[in-house]
């Protein structure tokens, strides 16, 4: 899918004259300023959280373009959609309509952009289809069927969606499938000569069917570029200046790529932040931003420090917290905004105190003018997030919880597009598997039959009504032949996506009354899905864009803006809450075992990784913060019913003297001197005060 051929969140700017070239320098810091207008050669931005990366990374290409570089020789690589189109319309601001001519998206859209066109020549063909995880693991499932059978009924055996994560991270890291079988699943180490026959299987199938998954679209663009000199530098050669943003969230698999495609010059810059390295657990590798210097000889380091989110007291904190990292950039976070209370460090009984603590203080700032949009609770794991949820349903104050079940993750989403990829790919094995075992009279054997013999005939749709079936699934058969025929003949045009959705819920939605009690909600998400799919030129520009970044719902596809009128709480996890800001934030379950989370505990890496999500935590928040503690809890999850609590080991002692320590009282707020006197029962005092 070209990129082009991807839906407009805003119009294509009008025709301009000739604007003189701006002085960028003048409206950045002498940090930002450093970075934008640097020469060339290898640049790393450390850009402490808050500091203006993104304006930073926009200024850098809209300098590049005043110099005189060509828009179409700059590579700019983001890890969502949304913050290449942000940039990219920035820059157009900047600078006029060069602009929109760079080339701007995800890696794995890039990847797809340059499979699409070299591919054929590194024997991929060009009409590929881009299989989502759950597809993956379908496939995946197969393979484990055709070659983990006798061990499976020897006794348990890694299912699909292990095989597939152990695949996954395998080809992101580049770690031998027994060091990963060690690390993440001990139980199957015996089994690795069977997982390795799975996914050599697995690879086969794709192949023969032209099927790519997600991590395919880096894993041949490497290969691309190191499997064949004149290919490689074919490649490498389309761009003389590469960007990069988030790099401390890339793989080892990323920073080859990025090595390979500075083969004949080493113009790259990117920007990242050492202390908001998460994502281990996606493969992500925190050595990738410590050793980009040595990567990459001659690199100029530039260090944004001035922090324009958070208050001072915030900062403080934040920097205490991060100074104990065994391993980053040294870097101090400050601000020009002037006053601002120092973070709350609020100790509670047990839960439902903290729950209360945290409700109460909402609308006490709620009362004052805040609005709900603009406060967050964050929490390590969505479970601990379960006894607040009740409660603010209870006092009927509305939230959103980020993560949970992924739009194209429901069932009948996935239903509708499995019928999209057979007209796109009749190879597509796994999508008609789940399309005919949709259907009344066909189960498994008869669905496998049928695909065996369409097989046979070279996947021709026109031939799969005729196909010989049991007379039980005939009508099911007829019909969806007749679909799958008027589908394939509907003339394109504007709006046809669209329309083949429509024409295929005139068949799915009996379906999917008949499996569901409530179908309601469900039949809402197809509407939204055939509204979408109708802004896209072609149907596989629309599985493709899928494919490369999947929504978390219908929003996240649509041409809209947020509605401003929607007032909600956030409830986050950390990992969901990076890249985000609110005027208030609460951050709970601060204890050892919670956060950090029990099984990092002992493990250096995982602990430090811990160390740094809190500091992510931190610095969500402009104006206010309180970190809760409850003394103790009752959780099956820590290995018995009841514990006490101890506070997390990130708040060290010059970390809470920097903190204002609260102990609330339901009446009001208390606050006590930084560390309690000497032989005061902390717990007594707990018990006293929080009566009523």
């Amino acid at each position: 899918m070209a990129e082009s051929e991807l839906p407009r969140r805003y119009p294509l700017p009008s025709r301009e004259s000739h604007r003189a070239p701006r002085d960028l320098r003048q409206e950045l810091n002498a940090e930002q300023a450093a970075a934008a207008t640097f020469g060339t050669g290898p640049l790393l931005i450390i850009a402490g959280a808050g500091t203006g990366k993104t304006r930073t990374l926009t200024y850098r290409v809209a300098d590049l373009l005043q110099r005189g570089t060509p828009p179409e020789r700059i590579l700019l690589l983001t890890f969502t959609r949304r913050a290449a189109e942000e940039m990219l319309s920035r820059v157009e601001r900047l600078v006029g309509s060069a602009g929109r001519q760079v080339h701007g998206g995800t890696f794995h859209a890039t990847g797809h952009r340059l499979l699409r066109r070299f591919g054929p020549s590194a024997g991929v063909a060009a009409d590929f289809t881009i299989m989502d995880q759950g597809d993956a693991e379908d496939l995946m499932h197969l393979s484990r069927a055709e070659h983990g059978g006798i061990e499976a009924r020897k006794k348990r055996f890694p299912k699909k969606e292990s095989l597939h994560h152990i695949y996954s991270r395998h080809v992101n890291t580049d770690l031998p499938i027994p060091t990963i079988l060690g690390a993440d699943y001990p139980a199957f180490v015996d089994y690795e000569a069977a997982i390795a026959r799975i996914f050599a299987d697995y690879t086969e199938r794709k192949a023969a069917r032209n099927l790519v998954d997600y991590d395919d679209l880096l894993l041949f663009w490497l290969a691309m570029l190191e499997g064949s000199d004149a290919l490689g530098r074919q490649i490498a050669a389309c761009y003389d200046h590469l960007l990069v943003d988030e790099y401390q969230d890339t793989n080892t698999l990323q920073a080859r790529i990025l090595r390979a495609m500075c083969r004949d010059h080493a113009n790259i810059a990117v920007v990242g932040d050492d202390a908001q390295s998460i994502y281990a657990f996606r493969g992500a590798s925190f050595r990738n931003i410590l050793d980009f210097p040595r990567t990459f000889d001659g690199t100029t380091i530039v260090t944004l420090e001035e922090n324009y989110r958070s208050v001072q007291p915030i900062l403080d904190v934040s920097n205490v917290l991060i100074s104990r990292a065994t391993e980053r950039f040294t870097k101090n976070l400050w601000t020009r905004r002037v006053g601002g209370d120092r973070p709350w460090l609020v100790a509670v009984q047990d839960e439902p105190q903290q729950t209360r603590f945290v409700v109460e203080r909402i609308l006490e700032l709620h009362e004052q003018g805040m609005p709900l949009r603009e406060m967050a609770v964050l929490f390590r794991a969505g479970y601990m997030s379960a006894d607040l949820e009740v409660e603010l349903t209870n006092r009927n104050i509305p939230f959103d919880k980020w993560g949970g079940l992924k739009f194209l993750e429901a069932a009948h989403v996935k239903d509708v597009l499995a019928f999209l990829r057979v007209l796109e790919n009749p190879r597509d094995e796994v999508s008609w598997y789940r399309i005919l075992n949709l259907l009344p009279g066909i189960g498994e054997v008869t669905a496998r039959d049928l695909m065996r013999q369409l097989s046979e005939r070279g996947w021709l749709l026109d031939e799969f009504a005729d196909l010989p079936a049991p007379s039980r699934a005939r009508e099911a058969q007829r019909a969806l032949g007749t679909l799958l025929t008027r589908l394939r003949q509907a003339p394109e045009g504007d709006g046809h996506v669209g329309r083949d959705i429509a024409r295929i819920r005139a068949l799915y939605d009996d379906l999917l009354r008949e499996k569901y009690d409530t179908p309601e909600p469900r039949l809402n998400d197809l509407e939204q899905l055939q509204g979408i799919a109708a802004g896209f030129p072609s149907r596989g520009a629309f599985l493709a864009a899928l494919a490369l970044e999947p929504p978390q719902s219908t929003q996240d596809l649509g041409t809209g803006t947020e509605d401003d009128e929607t007032d909600a709480l956030v409830l986050s996890t950390v990992h969901s809450a990076k890249g985000k800001e609110w005027d208030a934030v609460f951050l709970i379950w601060a204890v050892d075992g919670w956060f950090p989370l029990s099984r990092s505990i002992g493990n250096e890496e995982e602990l430090e990784e811990e160390r740094r999500l809190m500091y992510v935590a931190m610095t969500r928040a402009r104006n206010h913060l309180a970190v809760t503690y409850p003394l103790n809890s009752y959780s099956s999850r820590r290995g018995a019913d009841y514990s006490i609590d101890q506070l997390s080991r990130f708040l060290d002692r010059e970390v809470r003297s920097m903190m204002e320590r609260v102990v609330p009282k339901f009446d009001g707020l208390q606050q006590t001197p930084p560390e309690p006197a000497a032989g005061v029962d902390l717990r007594a005092l707990m018990r006293g005060r929080f009566k009523g």
